[in-house]
């Protein structure tokens, strides 16, 4: 049986933030998990869903700029990628 969850240390490491971060976002609701004895369980899916909500408007837009500009220089490189 394959493990679906991880524990608020796994989970920092996955955000890239402090564990401290993860349990105040599983206080205000935005992460959802669930308490096993003292220490809570995240689903993995929850994490990566709470991953998105990390990003800041201009780390989205700086991300969406370089996604653009590798596409119009490296768009004959993918397309050949592609069909590999």
């Amino acid at each position: 049986m394959q493990n679906n969850f991880v524990s608020t240390m796994e989970a920092a490491k996955i955000l890239g933030v402090s564990r401290i971060t993860v349990f105040n976002k599983i206080k205000t609701g935005k992460i959802k998990a669930t308490k096993v004895g003292r220490n809570f369980v995240i689903h993995k899916k929850d994490v990566l869903e709470a991953a998105g909500t990390f990003l800041t408007n201009n780390q989205k837009r700086a991300i969406d700029k370089s996604v653009r500009r590798a596409t119009s220089q490296y768009e004959v490189t993918f397309r050949r990628l592609g069909r590999e």
